[in-house]
């Protein structure tokens, strides 16, 4: 490890994507750490604002939170139907299987890091 090593960024941790009623269950449901579930389109314009926000996130808590993301146009029906999601981009926090709450659209970075630390508490 050179002197400058430490400066660099972390590797970035990408979202994991979740199709199924399979997925779901084994990457949210079954989770052993909280998850961030962003339920998003592909023509929704604060969708693709908050990419960047959830690749930070994902990153920065990894190993301590799980962030996943939903297409609404390549998941199942049956899945998009059980979220019961209105509109993109919700965000649904989920804790032990549990959903602890949903918020539509843009959230800053701030705003992740203020709900997981209360979810951490």
């Amino acid at each position: 490890m050179g002197l400058f090593d430490m400066f660099k960024p972390a590797k970035p941790v990408l979202p994991e994507r979740v199709r199924s009623m399979k997925d779901f269950e084994d990457k949210v449901l079954e989770s052993d750490l909280p998850v961030i579930v962003d339920v998003w389109s592909a023509t929704c314009a604060p969708c693709k604002k908050l990419e960047p926000v959830l690749l930070d996130v994902a990153t920065r808590y990894a190993g301590k939170v799980r962030v996943v993301e939903i297409g609404t146009a390549d998941s199942e029906p049956k899945l998009l139907a059980a979220l019961d999601v209105q509109a993109t981009p919700t965000l649904i926090m989920y804790k032990q299987g549990e959903e602890l709450g949903r918020v539509s659209g843009l959230r800053p970075s701030t705003w992740f890091d203020q709900m997981i630390a209360a979810e951490m508490s």
